[in-house]
Protein backbone atom coordinates (compact mmCIF):
# COMPACT_ATOMS: atom_id res chain seq x y z
CA UNK A 1 0.00 0.00 0.00
CA UNK A 2 1.10 3.51 -0.85
CA UNK A 3 1.94 5.77 2.24
CA UNK A 4 -0.75 8.30 -0.08
CA UNK A 5 -3.29 5.65 0.50
CA UNK A 6 -4.00 6.19 4.49
CA UNK A 7 -5.17 8.96 5.72
CA UNK A 8 -2.55 11.14 8.51
CA UNK A 9 -3.48 11.83 11.98
CA UNK A 10 -4.68 15.50 11.22
CA UNK A 11 -1.73 17.85 12.68
CA UNK A 12 -2.69 21.09 14.47
CA UNK A 13 -1.81 23.65 11.90
CA UNK A 14 -3.98 26.55 12.99
CA UNK A 15 -5.12 26.45 9.21
CA UNK A 16 -8.71 28.35 8.11
CA UNK A 17 -9.96 27.79 4.99
CA UNK A 18 -12.62 29.87 4.04
CA UNK A 19 -14.06 27.62 1.42
CA UNK A 20 -17.40 26.92 -0.42
CA UNK A 21 -18.27 23.30 -1.24
CA UNK A 22 -18.39 23.49 -4.66
CA UNK A 23 -15.97 25.59 -5.42
CA UNK A 24 -13.53 23.84 -7.73
CA UNK A 25 -10.20 26.08 -6.36
CA UNK A 26 -11.59 25.68 -2.89
CA UNK A 27 -11.52 21.62 -3.31
CA UNK A 28 -7.89 21.59 -4.95
CA UNK A 29 -7.35 22.97 -1.03
CA UNK A 30 -9.24 20.78 0.76
CA UNK A 31 -7.37 18.04 -1.45
CA UNK A 32 -4.28 19.06 -0.60
CA UNK A 33 -4.36 19.56 3.06
CA UNK A 34 -5.99 16.18 3.18
CA UNK A 35 -3.01 14.61 1.57
CA UNK A 36 -0.64 16.34 3.98
CA UNK A 37 -2.74 15.40 7.10
CA UNK A 38 -3.61 19.06 8.12
CA UNK A 39 -6.30 19.63 10.16
CA UNK A 40 -8.30 23.08 9.77
CA UNK A 41 -10.47 25.10 10.20
CA UNK A 42 -13.72 25.48 7.11
CA UNK A 43 -14.87 29.21 7.35
CA UNK A 44 -17.91 28.78 4.59
CA UNK A 45 -18.69 31.48 2.59
CA UNK A 46 -21.17 30.66 0.63
CA UNK A 47 -21.59 31.97 -3.29
CA UNK A 48 -25.57 31.77 -3.71
CA UNK A 49 -26.90 32.88 -0.74
CA UNK A 50 -27.59 36.70 0.54
CA UNK A 51 -26.61 37.53 -2.86
CA UNK A 52 -23.16 36.26 -2.82
CA UNK A 53 -21.31 36.17 0.27
CA UNK A 54 -18.04 36.83 -1.27
CA UNK A 55 -19.38 39.99 -2.07
CA UNK A 56 -19.39 41.33 1.47
CA UNK A 57 -17.89 44.07 2.51
CA UNK A 58 -16.05 41.65 5.40
CA UNK A 59 -14.81 38.89 3.00
CA UNK A 60 -13.86 41.66 0.81
CA UNK A 61 -12.04 42.79 3.39
CA UNK A 62 -10.12 39.56 3.70
CA UNK A 63 -9.82 38.78 0.50
CA UNK A 64 -10.03 41.66 -2.58
CA UNK A 65 -11.11 39.83 -5.30
CA UNK A 66 -13.98 38.32 -3.63
CA UNK A 67 -12.91 34.47 -4.37
CA UNK A 68 -12.78 31.43 -2.44
CA UNK A 69 -10.45 29.90 -1.55
CA UNK A 70 -8.32 31.98 0.86
CA UNK A 71 -6.08 30.41 3.49
CA UNK A 72 -5.65 31.88 6.81
CA UNK A 73 -2.19 30.55 8.07
CA UNK A 74 -1.41 29.92 11.42
CA UNK A 75 -0.72 32.29 14.16
CA UNK A 76 -2.81 34.37 12.86
CA UNK A 77 -0.23 35.12 9.81
CA UNK A 78 -1.46 36.49 6.17
CA UNK A 79 -4.24 35.53 4.49
CA UNK A 80 -3.24 33.83 1.66
CA UNK A 81 -5.48 33.54 -1.99
CA UNK A 82 -5.31 32.17 -5.15
CA UNK A 83 -5.51 27.94 -4.97
CA UNK A 84 -2.20 27.39 -6.94
CA UNK A 85 -0.30 29.68 -5.15
CA UNK A 86 -2.05 27.86 -1.75
CA UNK A 87 -0.97 24.58 -2.78
CA UNK A 88 2.63 25.81 -3.49
CA UNK A 89 2.65 27.72 -0.10
CA UNK A 90 1.26 24.48 1.76
CA UNK A 91 3.86 22.25 -0.21
CA UNK A 92 6.66 24.50 0.78
CA UNK A 93 5.80 25.14 4.57
CA UNK A 94 4.57 21.18 5.06
CA UNK A 95 6.99 19.69 2.43
CA UNK A 96 5.70 15.79 3.63
CA UNK A 97 4.15 14.49 1.41
CA UNK A 98 4.93 16.45 -1.61
CA UNK A 99 2.98 17.53 -4.01
CA UNK A 100 5.67 18.54 -6.51
CA UNK A 101 8.42 16.34 -7.57
CA UNK A 102 12.21 16.62 -7.15
CA UNK A 103 13.00 17.12 -10.18
CA UNK A 104 13.30 20.60 -11.77
CA UNK A 105 11.48 18.90 -15.24
CA UNK A 106 8.71 16.70 -13.27
CA UNK A 107 7.91 20.36 -11.44
CA UNK A 108 7.45 21.98 -14.50
CA UNK A 109 5.39 19.06 -16.09
CA UNK A 110 3.28 18.64 -13.38
CA UNK A 111 2.83 22.48 -12.98
CA UNK A 112 1.84 22.49 -16.43
CA UNK A 113 -0.88 20.02 -16.30
CA UNK A 114 -2.14 22.02 -12.88
CA UNK A 115 -2.51 25.34 -15.04
CA UNK A 116 -3.70 23.59 -18.04
CA UNK A 117 -6.87 23.11 -15.29
CA UNK A 118 -6.65 26.07 -13.40
CA UNK A 119 -5.51 28.70 -15.89
CA UNK A 120 -6.89 27.15 -18.95
CA UNK A 121 -10.14 25.53 -18.17
CA UNK A 122 -11.98 26.78 -15.07
CA UNK A 123 -11.46 30.52 -15.62
CA UNK A 124 -14.31 30.24 -18.72
CA UNK A 125 -16.45 28.42 -16.22
CA UNK A 126 -16.50 30.18 -13.32
CA UNK A 127 -19.66 30.82 -11.61
CA UNK A 128 -18.91 35.01 -12.44
CA UNK A 129 -18.56 33.93 -16.11
CA UNK A 130 -21.80 32.34 -16.30
CA UNK A 131 -23.35 34.91 -14.58
CA UNK A 132 -21.72 37.36 -16.81
CA UNK A 133 -22.81 35.65 -20.15
CA UNK A 134 -26.51 34.87 -19.12
CA UNK A 135 -27.37 38.40 -16.99
CA UNK A 136 -25.40 40.95 -19.11
CA UNK A 137 -24.81 39.59 -22.63
CA UNK A 138 -28.26 38.10 -22.39
CA UNK A 139 -27.32 34.12 -23.41
CA UNK A 140 -29.57 31.90 -22.90
CA UNK A 141 -29.31 29.19 -20.14
CA UNK A 142 -29.10 26.36 -23.36
CA UNK A 143 -26.53 29.04 -25.22
CA UNK A 144 -24.81 29.46 -21.57
CA UNK A 145 -24.70 25.35 -21.38
CA UNK A 146 -22.82 24.93 -24.46
CA UNK A 147 -20.30 27.70 -23.70
CA UNK A 148 -19.74 25.31 -20.38
CA UNK A 149 -19.53 22.28 -22.55
CA UNK A 150 -17.13 23.45 -25.23
CA UNK A 151 -14.39 24.48 -22.77
CA UNK A 152 -14.58 21.52 -20.97
CA UNK A 153 -14.03 19.45 -24.27
CA UNK A 154 -11.64 21.46 -25.50
CA UNK A 155 -9.61 22.03 -22.16
CA UNK A 156 -9.90 18.27 -21.25
CA UNK A 157 -9.10 17.01 -24.39
CA UNK A 158 -5.84 18.48 -24.41
CA UNK A 159 -5.12 17.45 -20.52
CA UNK A 160 -5.98 14.08 -22.07
CA UNK A 161 -3.68 14.11 -24.62
CA UNK A 162 -1.11 15.12 -22.28
CA UNK A 163 -1.20 11.97 -20.00
CA UNK A 164 -1.91 9.67 -22.47
CA UNK A 165 1.33 9.85 -24.33
CA UNK A 166 3.92 10.54 -21.75
CA UNK A 167 5.94 7.62 -20.02
CA UNK A 168 5.97 9.86 -17.14
CA UNK A 169 2.19 9.24 -16.52
CA UNK A 170 1.60 6.54 -13.92
CA UNK A 171 -1.59 5.76 -11.64
CA UNK A 172 -1.80 9.70 -11.05
CA UNK A 173 -0.85 12.47 -12.88
CA UNK A 174 2.79 11.88 -12.63
CA UNK A 175 4.35 8.89 -10.96
CA UNK A 176 2.34 6.78 -8.37
CA UNK A 177 1.63 9.27 -6.01
CA UNK A 178 -0.84 11.87 -6.55
CA UNK A 179 0.33 15.51 -6.22
CA UNK A 180 -0.72 18.87 -7.46
CA UNK A 181 -1.55 18.09 -10.94
CA UNK A 182 -4.15 15.67 -9.19
CA UNK A 183 -5.40 18.26 -6.61
CA UNK A 184 -6.39 20.35 -9.56
CA UNK A 185 -7.88 17.51 -12.16
CA UNK A 186 -10.04 16.27 -10.04
CA UNK A 187 -12.25 18.99 -8.95
CA UNK A 188 -12.22 19.74 -12.53
CA UNK A 189 -14.07 16.29 -13.66
CA UNK A 190 -16.08 16.29 -10.85
CA UNK A 191 -17.49 19.79 -12.15
CA UNK A 192 -17.66 17.79 -15.81
CA UNK A 193 -19.71 15.38 -14.31
CA UNK A 194 -22.12 17.81 -12.63
CA UNK A 195 -22.97 19.77 -15.41
CA UNK A 196 -23.67 16.79 -17.48
CA UNK A 197 -20.35 16.91 -20.09
CA UNK A 198 -19.59 13.50 -21.13
CA UNK A 199 -16.16 11.88 -19.53
CA UNK A 200 -15.90 8.47 -21.74
CA UNK A 201 -13.57 9.94 -24.03
CA UNK A 202 -11.16 10.75 -21.63
CA UNK A 203 -9.94 7.24 -20.48
CA UNK A 204 -6.81 8.43 -19.15
CA UNK A 205 -8.29 10.35 -16.68
CA UNK A 206 -10.86 8.99 -15.67
CA UNK A 207 -8.57 6.36 -14.79
CA UNK A 208 -6.46 8.63 -12.73
CA UNK A 209 -9.58 10.17 -11.11
CA UNK A 210 -10.64 6.42 -10.12
CA UNK A 211 -7.56 6.16 -8.45
CA UNK A 212 -7.49 9.14 -6.91
CA UNK A 213 -11.31 9.06 -5.90
CA UNK A 214 -9.87 5.34 -4.13
CA UNK A 215 -8.03 7.18 -1.65
CA UNK A 216 -9.00 8.69 1.93
CA UNK A 217 -7.75 12.24 1.64
CA UNK A 218 -9.83 12.97 -1.81
CA UNK A 219 -13.02 11.28 -0.16
CA UNK A 220 -12.55 13.58 2.62
CA UNK A 221 -12.10 16.78 0.69
CA UNK A 222 -14.93 15.61 -1.50
CA UNK A 223 -17.90 18.35 -1.71
CA UNK A 224 -20.80 16.40 -0.71
CA UNK A 225 -18.24 15.54 2.86
CA UNK A 226 -18.01 19.27 3.69
CA UNK A 227 -19.75 20.79 6.47
CA UNK A 228 -21.26 23.00 4.11
CA UNK A 229 -22.83 21.33 1.93
CA UNK A 230 -26.19 21.73 1.09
Amino acid sequence: MLPSETTPSPAHSGLQLYSYFRSSAAYRVRIALALKGLSYETIPIHLLKDGGQQNASHYRSINPQGLVPALQTAEGGPVLAQSLAILEYLDETYPEPALLPADAMGRARVRAIAQMVACDIHPLNNLRVLRYLVRDLGLSHEQKDAWYAHWIALGLQAVEDTLARSSDTGRFCHGDTPGLADCCLVPQYANAQRAGCPTQPYPTIERIVSNCQALPAFVQAAPQNQPDAD
